[in-house]
Protein backbone atom coordinates (compact mmCIF):
# COMPACT_ATOMS: atom_id res chain seq x y z
CA UNK A 1 0.00 0.00 0.00
CA UNK A 2 1.39 3.51 -0.41
CA UNK A 3 2.58 5.67 2.36
CA UNK A 4 0.21 8.40 0.92
CA UNK A 5 0.62 12.44 0.70
CA UNK A 6 3.88 14.02 1.48
CA UNK A 7 2.97 16.10 4.33
CA UNK A 8 6.80 17.17 5.16
CA UNK A 9 10.38 15.88 5.83
CA UNK A 10 12.89 16.78 8.85
CA UNK A 11 16.12 16.28 8.59
CA UNK A 12 18.18 14.21 11.29
CA UNK A 13 21.74 14.69 11.70
CA UNK A 14 23.62 14.88 8.24
CA UNK A 15 22.55 11.49 7.05
CA UNK A 16 18.90 11.10 7.74
CA UNK A 17 15.31 12.25 7.47
CA UNK A 18 12.21 11.89 9.24
CA UNK A 19 9.24 11.55 6.32
CA UNK A 20 5.86 12.49 7.27
CA UNK A 21 2.66 11.11 5.40
CA UNK A 22 -0.68 10.47 5.40
CA UNK A 23 -1.69 7.46 3.87
CA UNK A 24 -5.39 7.23 4.55
CA UNK A 25 -7.18 10.78 6.07
CA UNK A 26 -6.10 11.62 9.48
CA UNK A 27 -3.62 8.67 9.62
CA UNK A 28 -0.10 10.15 10.02
CA UNK A 29 2.72 7.86 8.89
CA UNK A 30 6.04 8.92 10.84
CA UNK A 31 9.33 7.23 8.45
CA UNK A 32 12.37 7.45 10.51
CA UNK A 33 15.34 6.59 8.46
CA UNK A 34 18.86 7.56 10.40
CA UNK A 35 21.53 4.94 8.65
CA UNK A 36 22.86 2.37 9.79
CA UNK A 37 19.96 1.27 12.18
CA UNK A 38 18.33 4.41 13.76
CA UNK A 39 20.64 4.57 16.69
CA UNK A 40 18.53 6.77 19.48
CA UNK A 41 20.60 10.15 19.74
CA UNK A 42 20.09 13.39 20.77
CA UNK A 43 19.62 14.27 16.93
CA UNK A 44 17.16 11.61 16.00
CA UNK A 45 15.36 12.11 19.08
CA UNK A 46 14.38 15.65 19.24
CA UNK A 47 14.01 15.54 15.43
CA UNK A 48 10.90 12.61 16.11
CA UNK A 49 9.99 14.69 19.07
CA UNK A 50 9.91 18.01 16.75
CA UNK A 51 7.64 15.87 14.29
CA UNK A 52 4.99 15.13 16.54
CA UNK A 53 4.83 18.44 17.68
CA UNK A 54 4.24 19.47 14.58
CA UNK A 55 1.47 16.91 13.55
CA UNK A 56 -0.12 17.59 16.89
CA UNK A 57 -0.50 22.07 16.61
CA UNK A 58 -0.74 21.88 12.60
CA UNK A 59 -2.53 18.75 11.40
CA UNK A 60 -6.64 17.74 12.66
CA UNK A 61 -6.27 15.12 15.31
CA UNK A 62 -6.25 11.68 13.83
CA UNK A 63 -3.80 8.53 14.20
CA UNK A 64 0.40 8.06 14.56
CA UNK A 65 2.09 5.64 13.24
CA UNK A 66 6.09 5.68 13.69
CA UNK A 67 7.92 3.12 11.69
CA UNK A 68 11.58 2.67 10.25
CA UNK A 69 12.57 3.03 6.43
CA UNK A 70 15.50 0.83 6.88
CA UNK A 71 14.66 -2.57 6.55
CA UNK A 72 16.63 -4.65 9.02
CA UNK A 73 16.04 -2.54 11.63
CA UNK A 74 13.00 -0.19 13.92
CA UNK A 75 16.35 0.40 15.83
CA UNK A 76 19.04 -0.85 17.36
CA UNK A 77 18.28 1.08 20.93
CA UNK A 78 20.99 3.52 22.74
CA UNK A 79 24.23 4.14 21.41
CA UNK A 80 25.59 3.53 24.63
CA UNK A 81 28.72 6.19 24.18
CA UNK A 82 26.71 8.65 23.15
CA UNK A 83 23.99 8.14 25.94
CA UNK A 84 26.73 8.05 28.22
CA UNK A 85 28.87 11.06 27.56
CA UNK A 86 26.61 14.02 25.47
CA UNK A 87 25.11 16.44 28.46
CA UNK A 88 21.34 16.13 29.22
CA UNK A 89 20.48 13.40 26.98
CA UNK A 90 18.40 11.74 29.24
CA UNK A 91 16.34 14.44 30.24
CA UNK A 92 16.27 16.58 27.33
CA UNK A 93 16.47 13.87 24.54
CA UNK A 94 15.32 10.22 25.08
CA UNK A 95 13.07 11.22 28.11
CA UNK A 96 11.53 13.88 26.15
CA UNK A 97 10.69 11.68 23.87
CA UNK A 98 9.41 8.71 25.64
CA UNK A 99 6.83 11.17 27.68
CA UNK A 100 5.42 12.76 24.20
CA UNK A 101 5.44 9.64 22.68
CA UNK A 102 3.24 8.24 25.96
CA UNK A 103 1.10 11.41 26.67
CA UNK A 104 0.95 11.84 23.31
CA UNK A 105 -2.54 13.54 22.14
CA UNK A 106 -3.96 11.05 19.49
CA UNK A 107 -3.43 7.12 19.42
CA UNK A 108 0.52 5.60 18.24
CA UNK A 109 0.68 2.79 16.41
CA UNK A 110 4.23 1.73 16.68
CA UNK A 111 5.15 -0.61 13.40
CA UNK A 112 7.36 -2.69 14.29
CA UNK A 113 9.20 -3.58 10.37
CA UNK A 114 12.33 -4.88 12.07
CA UNK A 115 14.54 -6.08 14.69
CA UNK A 116 13.82 -3.21 18.16
CA UNK A 117 16.60 -3.71 20.95
CA UNK A 118 16.19 -2.11 24.21
CA UNK A 119 15.95 1.35 24.13
CA UNK A 120 14.10 0.65 20.47
CA UNK A 121 11.98 -1.97 22.16
CA UNK A 122 11.16 0.72 24.99
CA UNK A 123 10.47 3.09 22.66
CA UNK A 124 7.50 1.24 21.07
CA UNK A 125 6.36 0.26 24.40
CA UNK A 126 5.75 4.00 24.83
CA UNK A 127 3.26 3.97 22.10
CA UNK A 128 -0.40 2.50 22.55
CA UNK A 129 -0.44 0.04 20.30
CA UNK A 130 2.16 -2.17 18.74
CA UNK A 131 1.87 -3.88 14.79
CA UNK A 132 4.85 -6.25 14.26
CA UNK A 133 6.51 -7.30 11.03
CA UNK A 134 5.53 -11.25 11.52
CA UNK A 135 8.62 -12.12 8.99
CA UNK A 136 11.22 -9.87 10.34
CA UNK A 137 13.10 -8.99 13.75
CA UNK A 138 13.19 -9.75 17.26
CA UNK A 139 12.17 -8.07 20.42
CA UNK A 140 15.00 -8.41 23.31
CA UNK A 141 15.73 -6.29 26.21
CA UNK A 142 19.49 -7.53 26.28
CA UNK A 143 20.83 -5.35 29.22
CA UNK A 144 21.46 -8.59 31.32
CA UNK A 145 23.67 -9.55 27.94
CA UNK A 146 25.06 -6.17 28.07
CA UNK A 147 25.86 -5.91 31.44
CA UNK A 148 23.94 -2.91 32.09
CA UNK A 149 21.03 -2.01 34.55
CA UNK A 150 17.66 -0.19 33.54
CA UNK A 151 16.74 2.89 34.54
CA UNK A 152 13.48 3.37 36.35
CA UNK A 153 10.84 4.01 33.78
CA UNK A 154 12.99 1.58 31.33
CA UNK A 155 11.74 -0.65 33.33
CA UNK A 156 8.57 0.88 34.37
CA UNK A 157 6.93 0.68 31.35
CA UNK A 158 6.99 -2.63 30.96
CA UNK A 159 5.52 -3.38 34.34
CA UNK A 160 2.77 -1.25 33.27
CA UNK A 161 2.26 -2.93 30.05
CA UNK A 162 3.05 -6.73 29.57
CA UNK A 163 1.79 -9.61 32.47
CA UNK A 164 4.58 -10.25 35.25
CA UNK A 165 5.84 -13.23 33.66
CA UNK A 166 6.43 -11.83 30.28
CA UNK A 167 8.24 -8.91 32.64
CA UNK A 168 10.40 -11.54 34.09
CA UNK A 169 11.23 -13.17 31.19
CA UNK A 170 12.08 -10.07 28.97
CA UNK A 171 14.37 -8.72 31.72
CA UNK A 172 16.11 -11.78 33.53
CA UNK A 173 16.32 -14.10 30.77
CA UNK A 174 16.74 -11.24 27.80
CA UNK A 175 14.43 -13.60 25.53
CA UNK A 176 14.26 -12.87 21.98
CA UNK A 177 10.68 -12.45 21.01
CA UNK A 178 9.65 -13.31 17.33
CA UNK A 179 6.45 -11.85 16.09
CA UNK A 180 4.08 -15.16 17.29
CA UNK A 181 5.74 -14.96 20.63
CA UNK A 182 5.82 -11.34 21.25
CA UNK A 183 1.80 -11.41 20.10
CA UNK A 184 1.25 -14.31 22.87
CA UNK A 185 2.93 -12.65 25.45
CA UNK A 186 1.03 -9.36 24.60
CA UNK A 187 3.87 -7.28 23.94
CA UNK A 188 2.48 -6.45 20.73
CA UNK A 189 -1.01 -6.77 19.81
CA UNK A 190 -1.04 -7.35 16.00
CA UNK A 191 1.07 -8.65 13.22
CA UNK A 192 1.40 -7.85 9.73
CA UNK A 193 3.00 -4.46 7.87
CA UNK A 194 1.68 -1.07 7.29
CA UNK A 195 -1.91 -2.24 5.64
CA UNK A 196 -2.25 -4.63 8.38
CA UNK A 197 -2.01 -1.49 10.54
CA UNK A 198 -3.89 1.10 9.00
CA UNK A 199 -6.56 -1.98 8.94
CA UNK A 200 -5.89 -2.34 12.69
CA UNK A 201 -6.68 1.24 12.89
CA UNK A 202 -9.89 1.50 11.21
CA UNK A 203 -11.15 -2.15 12.87
CA UNK A 204 -10.34 -0.14 16.74
CA UNK A 205 -11.81 3.27 15.29
CA UNK A 206 -9.22 4.92 16.22
CA UNK A 207 -9.25 7.73 14.67
CA UNK A 208 -12.75 8.81 16.04
CA UNK A 209 -11.44 7.87 19.52
CA UNK A 210 -8.45 10.89 18.96
CA UNK A 211 -11.54 13.45 18.67
CA UNK A 212 -13.55 15.50 21.32
CA UNK A 213 -15.44 13.82 23.67
CA UNK A 214 -19.16 15.29 24.87
CA UNK A 215 -17.71 17.74 26.82
CA UNK A 216 -16.24 19.08 23.54
CA UNK A 217 -12.93 18.43 24.64
CA UNK A 218 -10.51 15.65 24.96
CA UNK A 219 -9.36 13.85 27.63
CA UNK A 220 -6.79 11.55 26.08
CA UNK A 221 -3.27 13.30 27.42
CA UNK A 222 -4.88 12.91 30.56
CA UNK A 223 -6.21 9.34 30.43
CA UNK A 224 -2.68 8.73 29.50
CA UNK A 225 -1.31 9.87 32.43
CA UNK A 226 -3.11 8.44 34.83
CA UNK A 227 -2.71 5.15 33.14
CA UNK A 228 0.97 4.90 33.16
CA UNK A 229 1.74 7.44 36.48
CA UNK A 230 4.76 5.50 37.37
CA UNK A 231 6.32 5.82 34.08
CA UNK A 232 5.18 9.74 33.64
CA UNK A 233 6.01 10.64 36.99
CA UNK A 234 10.12 8.96 36.53
CA UNK A 235 10.22 10.76 32.96
CA UNK A 236 9.37 14.49 34.34
CA UNK A 237 11.73 13.90 37.80
CA UNK A 238 14.48 12.63 36.14
CA UNK A 239 16.86 14.81 39.04
CA UNK A 240 14.75 12.33 41.39
CA UNK A 241 15.72 9.21 39.88
CA UNK A 242 19.67 10.61 39.54
CA UNK A 243 19.47 10.76 43.64
CA UNK A 244 18.12 7.87 44.01
CA UNK A 245 20.18 5.73 41.87
CA UNK A 246 23.43 7.63 44.23
CA UNK A 247 21.65 6.31 47.47
CA UNK A 248 21.59 3.13 46.24
CA UNK A 249 25.30 2.81 45.38
CA UNK A 250 26.15 4.34 48.84
CA UNK A 251 23.84 1.51 50.80
CA UNK A 252 25.00 -1.45 48.35
CA UNK A 253 29.00 -0.27 49.24
CA UNK A 254 28.25 -0.43 53.21
CA UNK A 255 26.38 -4.11 52.09
CA UNK A 256 29.04 -5.37 50.65
CA UNK A 257 31.68 -4.40 52.59
CA UNK A 258 29.94 -5.88 55.37
CA UNK A 259 29.23 -9.27 53.28
CA UNK A 260 32.84 -9.39 53.00
CA UNK A 261 33.60 -8.84 56.93
CA UNK A 262 31.24 -12.00 57.65
CA UNK A 263 32.87 -13.89 54.84
CA UNK A 264 36.27 -12.84 56.04
CA UNK A 265 35.14 -13.51 59.89
CA UNK A 266 34.02 -17.41 58.69
CA UNK A 267 36.93 -17.61 56.29
CA UNK A 268 39.52 -17.37 59.92
CA UNK A 269 36.87 -19.35 62.14
CA UNK A 270 37.54 -22.22 59.56
CA UNK A 271 41.66 -22.18 60.19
Amino acid sequence: MAKGDLLFELAVGSNGNIVVTQPVDKVYLITFTSPPDNRLTTEFCTSLILALDILATRHPAGVVITTSGITKFYSNGLDLDHASFTPGFFPEALYALWLRLLTYPMPTVSLINGHAFAGAFMTAMMHDYRVMNPHRGFLCLNELELGVPLRAPMSSVFREKVSPGTYRKLVLEAARLKALDALKEGAVDSLGGLEEALTFIDEMKLVAKAGAGLTGKSALVELKREMYRETVGYLENFGDEDRRDFEVREREKKRQAARELRVGKWEKAKL
